[in-house]
């Protein structure tokens, strides 16, 4: 799929570890694990919105179209 979405560099740059940052967005590590790894097929809006909040950044911070 041509979307990216880098959650790594994110949690990274704040210090946040999945765990807690699956906590604060309100979903599971293992749900974390399958965006940050590409293998998610979409992204509800309020998942998006807690995305950003937490990280503290804009949907074209995370999200990535590569041809």
């Amino acid at each position: 799929m041509p979307i990216r979405i880098s959650i790594d560099r994110m949690l990274a740059e704040r210090g946040m570890s999945v765990g807690d940052f699956a906590q604060a967005i309100g979903i599971t590590p293992a749900n974390v694990a399958v965006l940050k790894n590409g293998r998610a097929k979409a992204v509800r809006f309020s998942t998006l919105d807690a995305i950003c909040r937490v990280l503290d950044c804009q949907p074209g911070d995370i999200l990535h179209y590569e041809d």
